[in-house]
């Protein structure tokens, strides 16, 4: 399979992914990471991470002190 290097105007000639082996770290990054994808609408409300973590420390305060 061939790709067109003229489709990703960032990636230079000389990278070489031809050898690359698709998803090889993909189960190690999962058990060590803990990655959320937000949907667009509300990725659009926080403009980092620090935002979005205190938006959950306050959500989970909310919460606890309820319980």
């Amino acid at each position: 399979m061939t790709i067109n290097n003229q489709q990703d105007q960032d990636r230079l000639d000389e990278y070489d992914f031809s050898k690359g082996i698709r998803g090889k770290y993909a189960q190690r990054y999962s058990e060590g990471s803990n990655i959320v994808k937000l949907d667009d609408d509300v990725a659009e409300m926080f403009p980092d991470e620090k935002s979005v973590n205190d938006a959950l420390r306050a959500l989970a305060n909310i919460i606890s002190i309820n319980t």
